[in-house]
């Protein structure tokens, strides 16, 4: 079994609505009908930049560390570079990666998208 099997999701609707309820409750217009049951990596993180903010240098690298995709994820932003015809650079900005990850995703991922 893999780890993925073993646990589950956070409930991230629950999450984020309980903190746009108690902390942000002027930013409920726009973060409420974005929050569903299955959410992807690329919406909590698009959800998140919009409740918190991208915040200073240090935090956004902090943030940066920590990020992690599933493959489901890994293989949409290797689609949207073919679908759009985007170079490794112009996909590490629209998507805030390094160009470095983008090229070992391909090497890992190339023949699956």
């Amino acid at each position: 079994m893999k780890n993925h099997d073993i646990f589950s999701q956070p409930d991230y609707k629950r999450i984020y609505k309980d903190i746009v309820e108690k902390k942000f409750p002027d930013k409920s217009s726009k973060i409420l009908p974005l929050l569903k049951d299955n959410l992807t990596v690329l919406e909590i993180i698009k959800i998140n930049v919009i409740i918190f903010g991208k915040g200073d240098y240090e935090t956004h690298k902090q943030n940066q560390m920590h990020k992690s995709y599933d493959e489901k994820t890994i293989l949409h932003i290797l689609k949207y570079q073919k679908d759009h015809k985007c170079n490794n650079i112009d996909l590490a900005k629209k998507f805030d990666l390094s160009r470095n990850t983008i090229t070992k995703w391909k090497r890992i991922y190339g023949n699956k998208f």
